[in-house]
């Protein structure tokens, strides 16, 4: 599972750079400000809240990880994985090219094969995890 993990960790950061670059940052306005905003306060506060400590970009659980089910974690799964999406979304409507499109769809399929990959090792980690994943949704609270 380590190499599927790094692997998908690296496309991950892969497609997110070819979404930001080359970016027209310059050329965002107000409501692409407040995606990449939004992103950022929910990042922010799944990191405050979750713990630098407790928190790891692979989808391996550390050794020594607690199960957090509070803060943005009671409405969504994978919280930093909705903020990442929600940047980079930014990126792909001022950009606007059917390019940036396929990048982040295909960022949404890497980040959901991930999330299907931690969850998997978190419910063999966690007993209670597999009621936590029957009472929340993935990315988007209540939907998704």
């Amino acid at each position: 599972m380590g190499l599927a993990g790094n692997l998908l960790v690296g496309l991950q950061f892969l497609l997110i750079g070819l979404i930001v670059w080359p970016s027209g940052i310059w050329r965002l306005s107000g409501g692409f400000w407040l995606l990449i905003a939004a992103g950022v306060v929910l990042g922010g506060y799944t990191l405050a809240h979750n713990r630098i400590g407790n928190f790891n970009i692979r989808p391996q659980p550390k050794a020594m990880a607690k199960l957090i089910t509070s803060g943005p974690y009671a409405l969504i799964r994978h919280p930093m994985y909705s903020a990442l999406l929600l940047g980079a979304a930014a990126f792909v409507i001022v950009d606007g090219s059917y390019l940036k499109i396929g990048l982040w769809l295909a960022l949404a399929v890497v980040l959901l094969m991930k999330a299907r990959l931690e969850e998997r090792l978190m419910t063999q980690r966690f007993s209670e995890y597999a009621d936590y994943c029957a009472n929340t949704k993935r990315f988007v609270p209540f939907v998704l």
